[in-house]
């Protein structure tokens, strides 16, 4: 199966002289670390409460969580591009991408927590986090938030704006059927969304060698007539290259594109995950993306000591103010479980 055999040294786009400048390298760090420090405090607090042994029905926070440490790239480089009037559609490992495309901090944790004063009033969860305000939305059904993607972007092309959609799904939802269905749909409508791919070796215990038939999905947007790209080394620099050629297609009205991100799951495919399948398991935390990326933004004199120490606790402080503030949230009435549904 394709796994990551690059050294932990940083990938040639981030070694060779940057096409970037040095604030637009910073705040993909920044993000990045953003992402990283509050998948760290959920984990945290996931965890605080499960035992004896392991309940996942137990605790603060219970049921399935599925953290995506490893992943940033994806979401800090794709969503350096968007504002929160463009559409992100995600799956059930959604928290870096809602981070990333500016979600409120303090609404998506009590959600997690589920209380009251979350985005889904504590109904929802960490898989269902659902935000009017930043056009967010994702879904634990896999593929689920692709055909939605396709209706915001109709509508923002019907209303004449250059607002676009950004449909993100993982490498095992490539094989579903509403993974093509809404490629076919978009070309054939010429819709401004950006289909992006994240490819993390791992379909829950399934290699990608073993389940799906080409060695980069990117190579399937040919079926369709519509641009496809492939990003290896989790780099966050070439994500938000290809990031921006895809989503000025989409605002200049020139339709669809596909980017598939070679990407990395640093932890279980959900929390509780022995992942005895894997390999590699050894090497993995080696392949980390945020101290090869913060190496390499030192070594471009980008950052130093003082800079580092800031973004994190400035992430630090972000992240445990809306931890406190989940955790001092109500929980629901129980009398108003009736509330919010059709019948």
């Amino acid at each position: 199966m394709t796994m990551h055999a690059e050294p932990s040294t940083s990938p040639a786009a981030e070694t060779a002289a940057s096409a970037l400048d040095a604030p637009t390298r910073t705040a993909l760090f920044e993000t990045m670390v953003l992402c990283r420090t509050y998948e760290e405090a959920i984990l945290r607090e996931y965890h605080a409460d499960k035992g004896p042994g392991f309940d996942i029905g137990k605790g603060l926070v219970p049921g399935e969580m599925h953290l995506s440490a490893g992943q940033e790239p994806v979401a800090a480089g794709v969503c350096a591009h968007l504002t929160t009037d463009d559409a992100v559609t995600a799956t059930h490992r959604p928290h870096h991408l809602a981070i990333a495309h500016g979600m409120d901090l303090r609404a998506m944790t009590a959600e997690i927590f589920g209380r009251e004063t979350g985005l889904g009033r504590g109904r929802g969860g960490h898989m269902h986090l659902f935000d009017p305000a930043t056009h967010f939305s994702c879904s634990g059904i896999i593929a689920e938030g692709y055909p939605p993607a396709l209706g915001q972007a109709f509508a923002f092309q019907r209303k004449q704006t250059d607002r676009v959609a950004v449909a993100v799904t993982g490498e095992g939802a490539a094989n579903q059927g509403a993974f093509h269905e809404s490629l076919n749909l978009a070309a054939r409508w010429s819709l401004p969304v950006v289909f992006v791919v994240e490819d993390n070796d791992w379909a829950i215990s399934v290699p990608r060698d073993a389940a799906t038939a080409v060695p980069s999905n990117a190579d399937r947007a040919a079926a369709y007539g519509i641009p496809g790209e492939r990003v290896e080394d989790n780099d966050v620099e070439a994500v938000y290259a290809a990031a921006a050629r895809a989503v000025e297609r989409a605002r200049s009205g020139a339709g669809p594109s596909l980017i598939e991100i070679h990407t990395l799951r640093l932890w279980g495919h959900f929390e509780g995950d022995a992942q005895g399948y894997r390999p590699e398991l050894a090497e993995v935390p080696s392949h980390d993306p945020i101290p090869r990326y913060e190496k390499a933004l030192r070594e471009a004199g980008v950052l130093d000591d003082d800079a580092v120490q800031r973004i994190r606790a400035a992430a630090a402080e972000r992240v445990e103010d809306a931890i406190a503030y989940a955790k001092s949230s109500p929980l629901p009435d129980p009398a108003s479980a009736t509330s919010y549904v059709f019948a």
